[in-house]
Protein backbone atom coordinates (compact mmCIF):
# COMPACT_ATOMS: atom_id res chain seq x y z
CA UNK A 1 0.00 0.00 0.00
CA UNK A 2 1.57 3.39 -0.93
CA UNK A 3 2.52 5.68 1.77
CA UNK A 4 1.35 9.51 1.05
CA UNK A 5 1.89 12.09 2.74
CA UNK A 6 -0.27 15.73 2.73
CA UNK A 7 0.85 18.52 4.42
CA UNK A 8 -2.25 21.16 4.71
CA UNK A 9 -5.00 18.22 4.58
CA UNK A 10 -6.91 19.86 6.88
CA UNK A 11 -7.39 22.81 4.32
CA UNK A 12 -10.46 22.85 1.54
CA UNK A 13 -8.07 21.41 -1.53
CA UNK A 14 -6.12 19.13 1.17
CA UNK A 15 -8.81 17.56 2.78
CA UNK A 16 -10.25 16.21 -0.86
CA UNK A 17 -6.97 14.99 -1.80
CA UNK A 18 -6.97 13.09 1.27
CA UNK A 19 -10.30 11.29 0.02
CA UNK A 20 -8.64 11.02 -3.61
CA UNK A 21 -5.69 9.30 -2.67
CA UNK A 22 -7.63 6.86 0.23
CA UNK A 23 -10.00 6.26 -2.72
CA UNK A 24 -6.49 5.08 -4.50
CA UNK A 25 -5.83 2.66 -2.09
CA UNK A 26 -3.22 4.55 -0.65
CA UNK A 27 -2.51 5.29 3.56
CA UNK A 28 -2.82 8.68 3.99
CA UNK A 29 -0.98 10.94 6.93
CA UNK A 30 -2.74 14.36 7.19
CA UNK A 31 0.01 16.90 8.46
CA UNK A 32 -2.10 20.39 9.05
CA UNK A 33 -1.45 23.11 11.95
CA UNK A 34 -5.13 23.77 11.30
CA UNK A 35 -4.42 27.97 11.17
CA UNK A 36 -6.98 28.30 8.25
CA UNK A 37 -7.90 24.32 8.00
CA UNK A 38 -10.71 22.65 10.45
CA UNK A 39 -10.85 19.24 11.75
CA UNK A 40 -14.53 18.88 10.21
CA UNK A 41 -12.86 18.97 6.81
CA UNK A 42 -11.56 15.50 7.65
CA UNK A 43 -14.87 14.15 9.39
CA UNK A 44 -15.46 11.61 5.66
CA UNK A 45 -12.12 10.08 6.27
CA UNK A 46 -10.92 10.13 10.20
CA UNK A 47 -12.39 6.80 11.06
CA UNK A 48 -10.95 5.08 7.74
CA UNK A 49 -7.99 3.15 9.18
CA UNK A 50 -5.45 3.83 6.31
CA UNK A 51 -5.66 7.84 8.04
CA UNK A 52 -3.26 9.00 10.06
CA UNK A 53 -3.50 12.93 11.60
CA UNK A 54 -0.88 14.88 12.40
CA UNK A 55 -1.02 17.92 14.05
CA UNK A 56 2.24 19.96 13.66
CA UNK A 57 3.52 23.02 11.47
CA UNK A 58 5.57 21.89 8.73
CA UNK A 59 7.27 24.93 8.90
CA UNK A 60 9.27 23.31 11.85
CA UNK A 61 11.12 20.14 10.85
CA UNK A 62 8.87 16.54 10.83
CA UNK A 63 10.29 13.14 11.22
CA UNK A 64 7.90 9.82 9.70
CA UNK A 65 8.68 6.52 10.59
CA UNK A 66 8.80 3.98 7.68
CA UNK A 67 8.87 4.71 4.04
CA UNK A 68 7.08 7.30 2.42
CA UNK A 69 6.01 6.97 -1.54
CA UNK A 70 4.39 10.72 -1.99
CA UNK A 71 4.51 14.21 -0.26
CA UNK A 72 1.95 16.79 -1.26
CA UNK A 73 2.84 20.12 0.21
CA UNK A 74 -0.58 22.28 0.60
CA UNK A 75 0.09 23.48 3.74
CA UNK A 76 -0.39 27.04 3.19
CA UNK A 77 -2.77 30.23 3.86
CA UNK A 78 -4.34 30.94 0.45
CA UNK A 79 -6.84 33.83 0.26
CA UNK A 80 -6.35 36.87 0.25
CA UNK A 81 -7.90 37.55 3.92
CA UNK A 82 -5.83 34.51 5.31
CA UNK A 83 -2.34 35.53 3.96
CA UNK A 84 -3.05 39.15 4.96
CA UNK A 85 -4.01 38.42 8.30
CA UNK A 86 -0.75 35.63 8.15
CA UNK A 87 1.97 37.39 6.64
CA UNK A 88 4.88 35.60 8.46
CA UNK A 89 3.50 32.44 8.78
CA UNK A 90 2.60 32.35 4.45
CA UNK A 91 6.20 33.20 4.03
CA UNK A 92 7.59 30.40 6.36
CA UNK A 93 5.54 27.89 5.27
CA UNK A 94 6.37 29.00 1.72
CA UNK A 95 9.53 28.73 2.50
CA UNK A 96 11.27 26.26 5.60
CA UNK A 97 7.97 24.40 5.38
CA UNK A 98 8.64 23.55 1.80
CA UNK A 99 12.24 23.13 2.69
CA UNK A 100 11.54 20.63 5.08
CA UNK A 101 8.78 18.69 3.17
CA UNK A 102 11.15 18.80 0.53
CA UNK A 103 13.72 17.32 2.91
CA UNK A 104 11.35 14.99 3.83
CA UNK A 105 10.92 13.71 0.25
CA UNK A 106 14.93 13.59 -0.61
CA UNK A 107 15.34 11.29 3.03
CA UNK A 108 12.35 8.94 2.17
CA UNK A 109 12.89 8.87 -1.60
CA UNK A 110 9.49 10.23 -2.54
CA UNK A 111 8.11 12.04 -5.27
CA UNK A 112 7.18 15.55 -4.37
CA UNK A 113 4.11 17.71 -5.43
CA UNK A 114 3.92 21.24 -4.46
CA UNK A 115 1.01 23.20 -4.55
CA UNK A 116 1.83 26.58 -6.24
CA UNK A 117 -0.85 29.13 -7.63
CA UNK A 118 -1.66 31.49 -10.48
CA UNK A 119 -0.52 34.30 -8.05
CA UNK A 120 2.75 33.49 -9.31
CA UNK A 121 1.94 35.49 -12.38
CA UNK A 122 0.93 38.18 -10.43
CA UNK A 123 -1.11 40.91 -12.31
CA UNK A 124 -0.10 39.74 -15.56
CA UNK A 125 0.44 41.37 -18.90
CA UNK A 126 0.31 37.78 -21.19
CA UNK A 127 -3.20 36.49 -21.21
CA UNK A 128 -4.17 33.59 -20.97
CA UNK A 129 -1.12 32.73 -18.51
CA UNK A 130 0.99 30.06 -19.98
CA UNK A 131 3.53 28.77 -17.86
CA UNK A 132 6.36 29.97 -19.86
CA UNK A 133 5.14 33.30 -18.53
CA UNK A 134 7.74 34.63 -15.68
CA UNK A 135 4.98 37.04 -13.91
CA UNK A 136 4.27 40.50 -13.03
CA UNK A 137 4.84 40.84 -9.32
CA UNK A 138 4.60 43.23 -6.75
CA UNK A 139 7.12 41.98 -4.47
CA UNK A 140 6.98 44.48 -1.68
CA UNK A 141 2.92 44.86 -1.98
CA UNK A 142 0.22 43.83 0.62
CA UNK A 143 0.34 40.14 -1.94
CA UNK A 144 4.13 39.81 -1.71
CA UNK A 145 3.75 37.33 1.05
CA UNK A 146 2.12 34.87 -0.54
CA UNK A 147 3.03 35.75 -4.27
CA UNK A 148 6.85 35.61 -3.46
CA UNK A 149 6.38 32.61 -1.20
CA UNK A 150 5.41 30.55 -3.80
CA UNK A 151 7.62 31.85 -6.23
CA UNK A 152 10.26 30.90 -3.79
CA UNK A 153 8.84 27.55 -3.35
CA UNK A 154 8.67 27.16 -7.07
CA UNK A 155 12.25 27.91 -7.04
CA UNK A 156 13.90 25.43 -4.12
CA UNK A 157 11.61 22.33 -5.77
CA UNK A 158 13.38 23.10 -8.69
CA UNK A 159 16.50 23.28 -7.45
CA UNK A 160 15.85 19.83 -4.86
CA UNK A 161 15.28 18.21 -8.24
CA UNK A 162 18.44 19.88 -10.11
CA UNK A 163 20.73 19.28 -7.27
CA UNK A 164 19.63 16.24 -5.24
CA UNK A 165 17.38 13.91 -8.44
CA UNK A 166 14.31 14.42 -6.02
CA UNK A 167 11.33 13.65 -7.85
CA UNK A 168 9.24 16.94 -8.04
CA UNK A 169 6.12 18.55 -9.37
CA UNK A 170 4.48 21.60 -9.82
CA UNK A 171 1.23 22.44 -10.35
CA UNK A 172 -0.09 26.10 -10.37
CA UNK A 173 -3.73 26.23 -9.27
CA UNK A 174 -6.20 28.70 -10.31
CA UNK A 175 -8.97 29.73 -8.77
CA UNK A 176 -10.72 26.70 -7.41
CA UNK A 177 -13.75 26.03 -5.60
CA UNK A 178 -16.53 23.48 -4.27
CA UNK A 179 -17.74 22.02 -0.57
CA UNK A 180 -15.62 22.95 2.79
CA UNK A 181 -14.51 25.95 1.30
CA UNK A 182 -15.22 28.71 4.10
CA UNK A 183 -17.87 31.52 4.06
CA UNK A 184 -15.68 33.82 5.59
CA UNK A 185 -12.07 33.19 4.14
CA UNK A 186 -12.25 36.15 1.70
CA UNK A 187 -12.51 34.59 -1.76
CA UNK A 188 -15.11 36.05 -4.53
CA UNK A 189 -16.68 32.92 -4.26
CA UNK A 190 -17.79 32.63 -0.80
CA UNK A 191 -17.89 35.84 0.00
CA UNK A 192 -21.16 36.21 -2.95
CA UNK A 193 -22.71 32.70 -1.58
CA UNK A 194 -23.00 33.73 1.80
CA UNK A 195 -23.85 37.57 0.55
CA UNK A 196 -26.46 36.23 -1.40
CA UNK A 197 -28.35 33.76 1.11
CA UNK A 198 -28.47 36.33 3.55
CA UNK A 199 -29.66 38.75 0.93
CA UNK A 200 -26.84 41.24 1.77
CA UNK A 201 -25.40 43.49 -0.80
CA UNK A 202 -22.86 41.64 -2.90
CA UNK A 203 -19.72 43.25 -2.81
CA UNK A 204 -17.89 44.06 -6.33
CA UNK A 205 -14.66 45.67 -6.27
CA UNK A 206 -13.82 48.17 -9.20
CA UNK A 207 -16.04 48.15 -11.90
CA UNK A 208 -16.99 44.45 -11.60
CA UNK A 209 -14.87 43.79 -15.44
CA UNK A 210 -11.99 41.60 -14.00
CA UNK A 211 -11.84 38.32 -14.67
CA UNK A 212 -11.47 34.91 -13.03
CA UNK A 213 -11.56 31.34 -14.64
CA UNK A 214 -13.29 28.72 -11.88
CA UNK A 215 -12.16 25.29 -11.61
CA UNK A 216 -14.33 23.01 -9.45
CA UNK A 217 -12.29 21.54 -6.76
CA UNK A 218 -12.73 17.45 -8.14
CA UNK A 219 -11.70 18.36 -11.57
CA UNK A 220 -8.54 19.85 -9.64
CA UNK A 221 -7.76 17.06 -7.37
CA UNK A 222 -7.81 14.55 -10.36
CA UNK A 223 -5.23 16.75 -12.09
CA UNK A 224 -3.31 17.11 -8.92
CA UNK A 225 -3.45 12.89 -8.88
CA UNK A 226 -2.23 12.47 -12.85
CA UNK A 227 0.31 15.21 -12.29
CA UNK A 228 2.25 13.47 -9.35
CA UNK A 229 2.14 10.41 -11.42
CA UNK A 230 4.21 11.37 -14.40
CA UNK A 231 7.53 12.03 -15.04
CA UNK A 232 7.43 16.10 -15.47
CA UNK A 233 9.08 18.60 -13.43
CA UNK A 234 8.18 22.14 -14.67
CA UNK A 235 5.20 23.86 -13.69
CA UNK A 236 1.76 22.61 -15.17
CA UNK A 237 -1.22 24.90 -15.11
CA UNK A 238 -4.77 23.15 -13.70
CA UNK A 239 -7.75 25.28 -13.85
CA UNK A 240 -10.74 25.91 -16.26
CA UNK A 241 -10.17 28.16 -18.89
CA UNK A 242 -13.70 29.09 -18.86
CA UNK A 243 -13.37 33.39 -17.95
CA UNK A 244 -16.03 34.91 -16.33
CA UNK A 245 -15.87 39.12 -14.91
CA UNK A 246 -16.54 38.83 -11.61
CA UNK A 247 -19.30 41.27 -12.64
CA UNK A 248 -21.04 38.17 -14.37
CA UNK A 249 -20.23 36.25 -12.41
CA UNK A 250 -21.96 37.77 -9.32
CA UNK A 251 -24.82 38.01 -11.56
CA UNK A 252 -25.15 34.15 -11.84
CA UNK A 253 -24.86 33.91 -8.26
CA UNK A 254 -27.91 35.90 -7.35
CA UNK A 255 -30.05 34.19 -10.20
CA UNK A 256 -28.81 30.54 -8.89
CA UNK A 257 -29.87 31.44 -5.30
CA UNK A 258 -32.80 33.53 -5.99
CA UNK A 259 -31.26 36.24 -3.50
CA UNK A 260 -32.69 40.19 -4.42
CA UNK A 261 -29.55 41.28 -3.22
CA UNK A 262 -28.26 44.22 -4.62
CA UNK A 263 -24.24 45.05 -5.93
CA UNK A 264 -22.05 46.80 -3.28
CA UNK A 265 -19.33 48.43 -5.38
CA UNK A 266 -16.14 49.09 -3.73
CA UNK A 267 -12.45 49.89 -4.69
CA UNK A 268 -10.29 47.64 -6.45
CA UNK A 269 -7.49 46.40 -3.66
CA UNK A 270 -3.79 47.01 -4.35
CA UNK A 271 -2.57 44.74 -7.28
CA UNK A 272 -5.91 42.62 -7.57
CA UNK A 273 -5.24 41.03 -11.16
CA UNK A 274 -7.52 42.71 -13.57
CA UNK A 275 -7.54 39.41 -15.71
CA UNK A 276 -7.03 35.62 -14.64
CA UNK A 277 -7.23 32.71 -17.21
CA UNK A 278 -5.04 29.63 -17.35
CA UNK A 279 -3.85 27.87 -20.59
CA UNK A 280 -4.58 24.11 -20.20
CA UNK A 281 -2.75 22.93 -23.30
CA UNK A 282 -0.12 21.72 -21.40
CA UNK A 283 -2.30 20.03 -19.07
CA UNK A 284 -4.40 18.50 -22.07
CA UNK A 285 -1.51 17.36 -24.04
CA UNK A 286 0.83 15.85 -21.26
CA UNK A 287 -1.91 14.37 -18.67
CA UNK A 288 -5.14 14.20 -21.17
CA UNK A 289 -6.94 16.36 -18.76
CA UNK A 290 -9.96 19.00 -18.81
CA UNK A 291 -12.32 20.29 -16.58
CA UNK A 292 -15.57 18.49 -16.74
CA UNK A 293 -17.96 20.06 -14.52
CA UNK A 294 -19.26 23.36 -16.03
CA UNK A 295 -19.58 25.98 -14.04
CA UNK A 296 -23.35 26.06 -13.28
CA UNK A 297 -23.49 22.87 -12.09
CA UNK A 298 -20.34 22.86 -9.81
CA UNK A 299 -22.06 26.46 -8.56
CA UNK A 300 -24.96 24.36 -8.07
CA UNK A 301 -23.47 21.82 -5.88
CA UNK A 302 -21.43 24.58 -3.40
CA UNK A 303 -24.68 26.53 -3.05
CA UNK A 304 -26.47 23.77 -1.71
CA UNK A 305 -23.38 23.29 0.72
CA UNK A 306 -23.36 26.68 1.63
CA UNK A 307 -27.05 27.22 2.35
CA UNK A 308 -26.57 24.34 5.33
CA UNK A 309 -23.75 26.72 6.21
CA UNK A 310 -25.96 29.59 6.90
CA UNK A 311 -28.61 27.83 7.98
CA UNK A 312 -26.36 26.51 10.81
Amino acid sequence: MPRTLITGGGGFIGSHLCERFLAEGHHVICVDNFITGTLSNLDGVRTDPRFEMMGHDISHPLQIRGELNYILHFASPASPVDYLNFPIQTLKVGSLGTHNALGLAKTKGAAFLLASTSEVYGDPERHPQREDYWGNVNPIGVRGCYDEAKRFAEAITMAYHRAHNVDTHIVRIFNTYGERMRLDDGRVLPNFMGQALRDEPLTVYGDGSQTRSFCYVSDLVDGIFRLLMTDHHLPVNIGNPAEVTILEFAKEILALSGSPSPIDYRPLPQDDPKVRQPDITKARTLLSWEPKVNRHDGLKRTLEHFRERVRS
